[in-house]
């Protein structure tokens, strides 16, 4: 077990925000996960599981527990049939890294899902999604050490409450799991097909644009990366955790209203929910590109908020609720956050 004292949580975070986590570890097998919460129970520690850093702003206090750094990759082909494959996943797998190795191989399921920063566990977490798919759409269940009971189990896809960007790891409502569970492998089922039913807006648009009518896997991973590389910051060179705030859900029957009060406004359908595109309202309240506390909106995708000089985390969150109160004083709709605070 790979144990660390006193790491800045700004160097783990794409923020580059946060404070100390008094002990960090990197779990790269199952006896080291198994490890590291017998030292934190042994030591009474709070844990916090952390995988690329993508998802998570740092806030300025220190972390007086145990982070625990995912590392437990891999990916092993189960079965394959003549029209579907079924892959079992380390969740510390990077998760770009899985969609390159499905689309090399013309497996349909995750392609739009290209260039989403982080790991396998953490797109199941939050149910990761982009331009139409949903890792909920392939997931077929999980492996998890269950720190209630310390012991390895499997729990259904139907048991994890996945809907949008939320699900039993991270939801605060009833029922929830948060803190119980650390995945380590995720069953998914992909198939030997081409992308069904109508596209995403952008995506489709993008593809028209370009004369493209091929819907390989391959074909639409390649649309997503450029669609991605023109709108999104490179994490690796720029300080951010790409799109910061939600989409607004919305009922059916609102959604004629909001498309008849704001002509243009982007709503979709997404898995089984209405949404409304938030870096629209953004950009409609006239922030895009607007530099706020040290943190820049993005003059690419106003969604994105970059580190260009906060101090610490009072900077963004002043940034955060002026963005948040421009949008409900013009459109009524409330933003929420989407990465998560350690």
């Amino acid at each position: 077990m790979k144990l660390s004292e006193n790491t800045s949580i700004s160097a783990l975070t794409t923020m580059r925000l946060g404070g100390n986590a008094r002990y960090t570890v990197d779990i790269e097998t199952l006896a080291d996960l198994t490890e590291a919460y017998e030292f934190a129970r042994a030591k009474n520690l709070p844990t916090y599981i952390l995988g690329g850093g993508s998802n998570v702003v740092g806030t300025d206090a220190d972390f007086n527990g145990l982070v625990m750094l995912n590392r437990l990759t891999g990916i092993e082909v189960i079965s394959e049939q003549s029209d579907e494959i079924t892959l079992c996943v380390g969740s510390g797998e990077d998760l770009d890294t899985l969609v390159d190795y499905a689309v090399q191989r013309g497996w349909c399921g995750i392609e739009a899902l290209a260039a989403i920063p982080g790991t396998v566990g953490g797109a199941i977490m939050q149910n990761a999604g982009a331009y139409g798919q949903e890792i909920a759409q392939v997931l077929l269940g999980v492996d998890v050490y269950d720190t209630a009971f310390a012991k390895f189990v499997h729990l259904p896809t139907a048991d994890l409450k996945l809907c949008y960007r939320s699900s039993i790891f991270n939801s605060m409502e009833a029922g929830s799991a948060k803190g119980r569970y650390f995945i380590t492998a995720a069953t998914l089922r992909l198939h030997k097909c081409e992308i069904q039913g109508n596209l995403y807006g952008s995506l489709q648009a993008h593809l028209s644009e370009q004369g493209i009518t091929d819907r390989q896997p391959q074909t639409i991973c390649d649309a997503v990366n450029t669609i991605r590389a023109l709108k999104l910051p490179d994490s690796r060179t720029t300080a951010s955790s790409g799109s910061f705030f939600k989409n607004i859900t919305v009922d059916e029957s609102q959604v004629e209203s909001l498309r008849q009060r704001y002509p243009g406004i982007p709503i979709y359908m997404i898995g089984n929910c209405w949404e409304v595109a938030s870096g629209w309202l953004v950009e409609q309240a006239g922030l895009k590109g607007q530099l706020l506390n040290g943190m820049r909106v993005s003059e690419k995708a106003a969604l994105i908020l970059i580190n260009e000089s906060a101090r610490n985390y009072d900077d963004l969150a002043a940034a955060r609720e002026a963005i948040v109160a421009a949008v409900k004083e013009q459109f009524g709709f409330t933003l929420e956050q989407e990465p998560e605070e350690l």
